[in-house]
């Protein structure tokens, strides 16, 4: 009878440990799919990520992981974790150290962070992060001297990426500022704004290349974990999420979108500001022939924020303005914005265009591919939302992370090219800069360049103009 509650015991410890081990495993376990990461618990992928002497991790895995592990964790907690487990498994506070294997993992390691600090240097805004990697590659710089160049050249390469960053933020808020100081000279004297945009730019095609300088810069200085940080922001509204959710270091994202909304009423404004019609339909032509130029070079973001002003209820209620215009161009314009089918016009000439921009030259016009924004925007959040985070054991979803890689791989792909066209400073200023008016500013003057005709329209204008003369006092 003992003997066999002995092995009755013997059986249920040897239970719990097959349970143990099945838990552990199924934690540390990447789940594949023909050769292609499917699934993983977040432990197995930041282990995936770790080098050794002999292996580094999949460049393609790599760039996905540390892309969108911002959903499970703050990048400071990943290069932390990441950290120790490296001085753990090479036991680097050991005494004895075999310089071989430590030169090839350093070397590794060291190709990680560079990997790391160059495809997401706004990562490094965060302090947290500065001081894990300064204590890490000082700590292998310590063991192999021969690792301090390679750390020292990681370093200034991302001082140089963030002091360029803050460059650029600087010249947002001085030309925000020039804007608005532009704007309160024109409330203070209209009369001195005679001038429009044909006056300092006559050659659509011209002004078309100061609207892709202007794209590319924007562009260029948006980082691809921004996209994903966006889609934490949408989350963590309830203070149980709140951990996971790290304030974002940069807007450069918002401020892309706020340039698309900014060229889209200066086109209105440019149009509604005009009290002669020939003059108003000229402007009509002059920004469909640029849009169209818009197209012809692949910027299809201000092609978009073009006839998107141009459809303005404003500018678009203006009939006897539109009789005067050539509709043939528009129209076939309007077609490529037409959202039938998910946009499906502009997504075809969009991947003409990037097929056109894999055979040209280096430097070449056709190398410029810039998506309308806004859909691509929209592209990722309903892929974010079309797709759970995790499966039902609490894997890592790492499918929903290859699609999200690849939407910003095409996007990193475009912002990495430079424009080839001269800049124009007195046009890209007044671009930047000219008085825009507001929504309810566009109307008043659209009312006043054209009666209104129906009874609402009358009962808006009449509140308006009441609107104006109360802040006039």
């Amino acid at each position: 009878m003992r003997k066999m509650k002995e092995d009755l015991v013997v059986k249920r410890l040897e239970g719990q440990v097959c349970q143990q081990q099945g838990s552990y495993l199924q934690k540390t376990a990447l789940v594949y799919e023909d050769g292609n990461l499917v699934s993983g618990s977040l432990e197995a992928c930041v282990q995936n990520m770790v080098p050794t002497a002999e292996y580094y991790p999949d460049r393609t895995f790599l760039f996905a992981f540390l892309l969108s592990s911002r959903l499970y964790m703050k990048p400071h907690q990943l290069l932390h974790d990441l950290c120790q487990t490296c001085v753990r498994q090479q036991r680097l506070n050991s005494s004895h150290l075999d310089r071989s294997t430590l030169i090839k993992f350093g070397t590794n390691f060291m190709q990680l962070l560079s990997e790391w600090a160059e495809t997401f240097p706004y990562d490094f805004k965060d302090e947290r992060m500065m001081k894990h990697l300064r204590e890490i590659t000082q700590k292998l710089s310590t063991l192999e001297p021969t690792l301090k160049k390679t750390a020292g050249q990681i370093i200034q390469g991302l001082m140089r990426k963030l002091a360029t960053l803050e460059k650029y933020e600087d010249v947002l808020v001085r030309v925000n500022m020039a804007a608005s100081e532009r704007m309160h000279a024109l409330r203070a004297n209209p009369a001195s704004f005679q001038v429009n945009i044909m006056d300092i730019c006559p050659e659509p095609h011209v002004l078309a290349q100061q609207l892709t300088h202007i794209e590319l810069e924007r562009l260029t200085n948006i980082g691809p974990e921004e996209f994903v940080q966006s889609f934490i922001k949408e989350q963590t509204s309830d203070s149980k999420n709140q951990k996971f959710h790290d304030f974002k270091k940069t807007r450069n994202l918002e401020a892309y979108v706020e340039w698309f909304n900014r060229l889209s009423y200066l086109v209105a404004t440019e149009v509604c500001m005009h009290i002669k019609k020939k003059h108003r339909a000229k402007l009509i032509e002059y920004f469909i022939d640029v849009a169209r130029e818009c197209f012809n070079v692949g910027n299809f973001n201000s092609l978009m924020a073009i006839m998107s002003g141009l459809n303005m209820c404003p500018v678009g209620r203006l009939k006897k303005t539109w009789g005067k215009v050539n509709m043939d161009k528009f129209e076939i314009l309007e077609h490529q914005m037409d959202p039938t089918s998910n946009f499906n016009t502009y997504r075809q000439s969009l991947k003409a265009a990037m097929q056109r921009a894999l055979t040209a030259q280096e430097g070449a016009c056709d190398k410029i591919v810039i998506p309308f924004f806004s859909l691509l925007i929209k592209d990722l959040y309903f892929l974010n939302e079309g797709c759970a985070n995790k499966s039902a054991n609490g894997h890592i979803n790492f499918q929903k992370f290859w699609q999200l890689a690849k939407q910003v791989t095409d996007f990193l792909t475009w912002k990495n090219v430079d424009c080839p066209y001269p800049r124009e400073r007195q046009t890209l200023n007044y671009l930047l800069t000219a008085p825009v008016f507001s929504e309810n500013s566009l109307h008043l003057a659209s009312f006043e360049s054209e009666n209104p005709e129906s009874d609402m329209e009358r009962i808006r204008y009449k509140s308006l103009k009441l609107q104006c003369e109360e802040v006039n006092k």
